[in-house]
This record gives C-alpha cells, structure tokens and sequence, in this order.
C-alpha cells in the first residue's frame, strides 16, 4: 500500500502566499469522513494573528475523506474493542497519517514563528501523534473530540521533558470514541504535556460554543510562542 500523501492544492488557507510569513501557523486536521472544508469554517473565530491551512485527509471513504481506514476490525462495534489487532491497526494508521502531514509541512516555503496544530476525531489524533513524531516542530496541540493513538513514538520521551500545552475537548455524551481510548488519553496527555482538559456535560462528538471559546483562549495564550497557563 503506497504511503499516503497530503494534496497541497486542497489545503485551504486564510491569508494569501504574501501575507503568511513572520506569523504564527495553525493546521487543521478533520474528522474522519469529512473535508478540509469543515474546520476551516471555524478559521473566522480564531484568533487573527494565525494563517490557518486546513488540510484534506489523505484516504477516502462514502463519507468523505479519512487519516487512516476504519474498516475491517476497526469498523462499527469491533472498533470500540480493544485488541492487539485494533491496537496495531490505530498505531500504523496513526503514524502514516502523521508522517505525512509532516512531509507537507516540511515543502512548506513561508517562515512561520511557530507551529501549532488542531484537529477534530480522528484529526486529533494525527495532530497529536505528529506532535509525538516530531516534538521539536510543533509548538502545540487542540485535539477536539480526539484521543491519543496506541503504541509508543520516540518523541514520547521528550515530551515528558518538556510537556508542552495540549488542548483536550470533548462531549460527557460522546458515543463516537471508544472508552478504552478515551481512557489511555486521560492517563497519557497529563504525563506527557501542559495539559488544559475541558469536558462538557450533555455534549456529544461534537464541537460548541463553549468548546470554541475555550479553544480560542488557549490560541490566545500561545499566539506569541509562549507556554500560557493551562486553565
């Protein structure tokens, strides 16, 4: 199977080539079956220091597009049962996503004062597992409605260190994530980062108001490259 690709054409951006450079960079990574059409609508409520590039999951799928398959043993019910095999599976896929997205971010001709990267689902976790791949690039993580990937990155060590700010949202009511990794994401985010964790009664695999105020705080706080307070 050949190593998937991000399309640098379908990566939508909020500021012309001209008007990116000596700024702060925030990638947005999708949920799975969606587009980078998605979280880019968020890109108007964001801070306006950031260009923000939304980019396009690199696999397809009915829905729409995807990081990494979830068919097979990773498909409905079977996916919310942990196994060697789903284990293995989220592991690859999540690796292979992530080395993408930091093969497009290594093309990238524009200098940036940093790198931060958020993502929703299943985007959070490529977002997050770059950040394990790759801990000296990016500043920062916002996974939405995410989790962490199963497995161990070398990276992981170094961010135990440095424990940079991670943003972590997500539903009470969240049906979507399976509990198994919800779990493992509560035990590995605090070792692993400056962790700013928001649960929100009565929500499900989804993003609010309240999530998007959040989220735009802890942007806030880290426009300038700076650790800000984990709230």
């Amino acid at each position: 199977m050949p190593a998937p690709v991000i399309d640098p054409d379908a990566v939508l951006w909020s500021a012309p080539p001209a008007e990116r450079g000596g700024r702060p960079l925030l990638v947005l990574l999708h949920g799975y079956g969606s587009n980078e059409r998605d979280l880019f609508a968020l890109a108007q409520h964001l801070p306006p220091r950031y260009v923000v590039a939304s980019l396009r999951g690199p696999g397809t799928n009915r829905f729409g597009h995807e990081w990494f398959a979830l068919d097979g043993e990773l498909a409905g019910a079977r996916g919310h049962e942990q196994s060697s095999v789903t284990d293995r599976l989220r592991e690859d896929g999540a690796n292979a996503a992530a080395r993408a997205v930091r093969a497009w971010l290594g093309e990238l001709t524009e200098s940036f004062t940093l790198v931060g990267l958020g993502g929703f689902s299943q985007g959070g976790a490529i977002a997050t597992q770059v950040l394990r791949q790759d801990p000296e690039r990016v500043a920062f993580v916002a996974n939405l409605s995410g989790f962490v990937a199963p497995g161990e990155v070398d990276g992981d060590a170094v961010l135990a260190e440095r424990r940079p700010p991670v943003f972590w949202a997500r539903g009470a009511a969240d049906e979507v994530i399976a509990p198994f990794l919800v779990e493992r994401t509560e035990r590995w985010l605090p070792a692993h980062a400056t962790l700013t964790h928001r649960v929100y009664p009565g929500l499900g695999h989804g993003v609010s108001a309240q999530t998007l105020g959040d989220l735009v705080a802890f942007l806030d706080d880290r426009v300038d490259g700076g650790a800000g307070p984990a709230r």
